[in-house]
């Protein structure tokens, strides 16, 4: 990873999968409506710059779709119920874990799959749900 400091992309891996969550679950409030990078920002109280990166690994991952313009921004590609949260941590993991022993790495490629799939039994549509509930 860079070392660029304060850049989305050396972020530790916790902040982008956090502000890419935080990202879909304004994008699932409104699933129709395209959503700026600005506006988005300013309801996450973020920078449009991390916003526009987080936007880069969702499209990427096949989760948003984006249109440039003036009547662009991005929406969910997919509804809100099929995003699960591994599908999420994967757009968002980047170099997860890299090891030289293949034995120990082949046993933590099983725990990265085990991981992504029970934080696929919880949905996007659950968070939105959830933050719902906590207002």
């Amino acid at each position: 990873m860079g070392s660029c400091c304060g850049s989305f992309f050396s972020m530790a891996q916790s902040g982008r999968f956090q502000l890419s969550v935080r990202v879909l679950t304004v994008l699932a409030g409104a699933p129709d409506a395209m959503h700026t990078s600005a506006v988005i920002a300013e309801e996450l109280g973020e920078s449009a710059v991390m916003v526009r990166r987080a936007f880069l690994l969702l499209h990427k991952a096949g989760l948003i779709e984006q249109r440039k313009g003036p009547n662009g921004g991005a929406k969910l590609k997919i509804p809100a119920k099929q995003i699960g949260l591994g599908d999420v941590f994967v757009a968002t993991e980047g170099e997860w874990m890299t090891l030289d022993d293949t034995a120990v790495a082949a046993m933590m490629k099983k725990v990265r799959g085990d991981a992504v799939a029970a934080m696929n039994e919880h949905s996007l549509a659950g968070v939105v749900k959830r933050m719902k509930k906590a207002k």
